[in-house]
């Protein structure tokens, strides 16, 4: 090796390792929190991903989830209620080459946070927004939130919640996102396999991570993805699969008119199963993975929807200015239309 080739391997950074993402402080949420799992999931993905430690920035809101940038010792904002899309969007754009993840929950994202939820998708900023989703205010000690279930009791509503909730990722496909996708936090494996997918989509990636908050609305998802319950209430989504689920992957879902069906694997017809596509570009299957809870059919796992558009940096790119240039205000502000109104 040249004395050149050794200096280059000196100089080159180390790859970066899950001890290099470990806060310096304590991490301090419950005992028990999901969100230690999830905090778990990207320390051991980022480093996967061969970008150095300072091209990441996490931005958040306010939550329980928001304290995510003290725990990740990487780049980290963290902003006001419900705004973490506005000031993550200003960080894309002001520097396009950062890797620009949004941690938020359901209450911070949905309530007073879902004008700038929307538009960041409806947009396409090539940003990666993560939903911790407990179905509960957590910080703020167990209010009931845009995603809790209609009915069920809470500290603000003793006599069961009168609203209908959000489906986060319904949501995200009525915006726009062009990555939608679900996991949840007591799954690491496939926890760790759609942030890795998500970290490579360019433009907005949105992930519901149904996390479970032990203090104020513990087990909430226990029915589904309770171990004695998965096998049957899960569709793990895998490209160009059929969606089968149940005890031997004896059940499948094919079409039925407009929606979907469940039915033994050996009723099946290859006309009738339907076999995931996430990069479709018809988002009708989406749609109606995304409605199978409500259905009463399995919950889907998995990334819904994929497809690649122009993401809105790129678009600024293209038709802005040359980076440091100043317009012209005396010029602009000539240009302004006016009138005068005449004296009676």
């Amino acid at each position: 090796m040249s004395t050149l080739e050794e200096y280059a391997a000196a100089a080159a950074p180390a790859p970066l390792t899950r001890e290099d993402l470990l806060p310096e402080g304590e991490v301090k949420w419950c005992p028990g929190c999901g969100n230690y799992g999830i905090l778990t999931a990207f320390q051991k993905v980022l480093p996967g991903l061969g970008l150095p430690r300072e091209q990441f920035v996490f931005v958040s809101g306010i939550g329980c989830s928001s304290r995510f940038p003290y725990y990740i010792n990487t780049f980290g904002f963290h902003t006001i209620h419900g705004r973490a899309p506005a000031v993550a969007t200003g960080i894309k754009l002001a520097n396009p080459e950062l890797s620009v993840w949004v941690i938020t929950g359901d209450g911070d994202a949905l309530s007073i946070g879902g004008n700038h939820f929307i538009h960041a998708l409806r947009r396409n900023m090539d940003l990666k927004i993560i939903l911790f989703n407990n179905r509960i205010y957590g910080l703020t000690k167990g209010q009931y939130s845009p995603t809790s279930q209609f009915g069920v009791t809470t500290k603000t509503s003793p006599l069961g919640v009168p609203d209908y909730p959000f489906s986060p990722v319904r949501l995200a496909l009525a915006a726009g996102a062009t990555l939608v996708a679900r996991t949840f936090d007591a799954d690491q494996n496939h926890l760790q396999a759609t942030l890795a997918a998500v970290a490579q989509h360019k433009g907005a990636a949105f992930v519901e991570v149904w996390q479970n908050c032990p203090v104020f609305n513990d087990g909430v998802f226990d029915d589904i993805i309770g171990k004695s319950f998965r096998q049957e209430k899960v569709v793990y989504l895998q490209e160009g699969e059929p969606l089968r689920f149940g005890q031997d992957k004896g059940q499948v879902l094919i079409a039925n008119g407009r929606g979907m069906q469940a039915v033994p694997w050996e009723q099946a017809t290859p006309d009738t199963v339907i076999r995931h596509d996430p990069d479709h570009a018809d988002a009708t299957v989406a749609f109606m993975l995304a409605d199978m809870e409500e259905q009463g059919l399995p919950v889907p796992m998995g990334i819904l929807r994929r497809v690649r558009k122009p993401s809105y940096d790129e678009i600024m790119a293209d038709q802005g200015a040359p980076a440091g240039s100043v317009p012209d205000i005396s010029a602009l502000l000539g240009r302004l239309e006016g009138w005068t109104i005449a004296e009676r």
